[in-house]
């Protein structure tokens, strides 16, 4: 019987063993030197500010492993030696394999800044981090958060749960102005702001001071500023978690290398999840992307090869969900900054006078097609924007039928009439907003 062993128990290595179990009956080896048992790495934040418990994240009862004859092995892999098909552990066991997974997803980066490895010094990835954050914020004064990410702005709302004042280090003019253009990124700055967060942009790390017991007490910018804190978060981004895949003659750039069919360079190896860099990105997509639900896709894509059915992964038109404190966003298509976007790629912005909604939709200046929106407290239905841009459609249809895509409750203000009116004021036109139709809407689904 062949044995399929997976190397990380995050998103990505769960569905290929779940997925695989479906149609094989290979023995399956899930090893991870983490957590026992797969949880959501998305809901540490809510663990933090008492919303739930660490099981309650936990999607699986501990009996499902067995039941479904999967085995789970903590341990750290030291060492992958594909000549022989074995890991080497960290304990100096040797586990053999007949296929090989490694979907060991991400870590924080770090640039070598002086104390970046002091105590109080941590990311926001791993169960560790989170025992961490929970241990160095009982006596925190002041948190210090480098980075102007999606996880840097979850450990600023974690930590602002508890009263500790946050400063926030942001080295771009605007917050997360190389992703959004610069209409969504005021948005959200002003966000921030109102909730009492110390946001200093155009700010970098420059080192981090300690005190006498080897903990962090301040850090220094390049403005000169000194910033006395006991907790520095980390949150400038993450790399992939493939340090001791080093000499093991498996292809590495900035993860590890895979063809279209998630396999690596050398035989029954294959590599899915954040650590996996496509040498073909689809699109406009990037080689590594550090996202939940592509994880999960290439997951079930590596599956089906692994199990006799050779399957090109094919994730379709972009799109991404997250939270910025109380607004939540979504992306369909691509909407890029200023700093990435090409002359003919136009926006439409669109933001409420008074509450923290809006929306931009990018388009082709010359064709009008649309390539893609952003939503800010507003929900979107996938289905329905993923199928717009599978028809190429162009702006006017989009505007006019924008209804068709809200995903808000019945009770939520709707404000479709009012883009409408406000796109026909700016580009002086005369669209008319089509009424809601539950049989055009069902039509989607179908």
């Amino acid at each position: 019987m062949q044995h399929i062993v997976i190397i990380g128990n995050g998103i990505s290595g769960v569905t290929a063993a779940r997925h695989i179990r479906k149609r094989s009956k290979a023995e399956i080896t899930i090893i991870s030197s983490e957590h026992p048992y797969f949880f959501s790495r998305t809901a540490l934040m809510y663990v933090f500010m008492g919303h739930m418990k660490l099981e309650h994240t936990q999607p699986y009862e501990n009996w499902f492993w067995k039941k479904n004859n999967i085995h789970l092995k903590q341990a750290l892999v030291k060492k992958v030696v594909p000549e022989k098909q074995y890991l080497l552990l960290h304990n100096g066991d040797k586990m053999a394999y007949d296929k090989l997974i490694i979907a060991t997803g991400s870590k924080p980066n770090k640039f070598g800044w002086p104390g970046e490895n002091l105590d109080g010094v941590l990311g926001l990835y791993h169960k560790q981090d989170l025992e961490a954050l929970e241990k160095y914020s009982k006596d925190c004064k002041r948190a210090v958060i480098v980075g102007g990410g999606l996880i840097g702005i979850e450990m600023a709302e974690m930590l602002r749960s508890r009263n500790i004042p946050v400063s926030f280090l942001v080295r771009e003019s605007n917050f997360w102005n190389g992703v959004l253009p610069n209409t969504d990124a005021s948005l959200i700055r002003d966000h921030i702001l109102d909730h009492h967060i110390d946001l200093r942009l155009d700010t970098n790390l420059v080192k981090i001071l300690s005190d006498d017991y080897g903990r962090a007490k301040a850090v220094v910018t390049d403005k000169g500023e000194t910033i006395a804190c006991n907790i520095v978060g980390l949150t400038a981004g993450v790399r992939p978690n493939i340090d001791f895949l080093k000499h093991s003659g498996i292809d590495l750039g900035r993860g590890v290398k895979v063809n279209a069919y998630l396999q690596t360079n050398l035989a029954n190896i294959y590599a899915i999840g954040d650590c996996a860099e496509q040498m073909e990105p689809s699109g406009q997509r990037r080689a590594i992307e550090a996202v939940w639900y592509t994880g999960r896709m290439m997951g079930e894509t590596v599956a089906q090869t692994i199990c006799g059915t050779p399957t090109a992964y094919a994730p379709g038109n972009w799109f991404n969900s997250a939270k910025f404190l109380d607004i939540e966003y979504q992306t369909y298509g691509w909407v890029l900054s200023e700093r990435h976007k090409k002359e003919e790629e136009q926006h439409y912005h669109w933001r409420h006078a008074k509450e923290n909604i809006a929306i931009t939709v990018a388009y082709d200046r010359d064709s009008l097609l649309f390539l893609g929106i952003n939503t800010f407290g507003i929900r979107m239905r996938h289905m329905v924007l993923d199928k717009w841009l599978k028809e190429k459609r162009d702006l006017n249809y989009v505007l006019r039928h924008l209804r068709d895509a809200n995903f808000d409750p019945e009770f939520y203000r709707q404000y479709e009439v009012e883009i409408v009116k406000d796109f026909n004021k700016k580009y002086h036109t005369n669209l008319k907003a089509a009424k809601k139709s539950w049989k055009r809407i069902l039509n989607y689904a179908n």
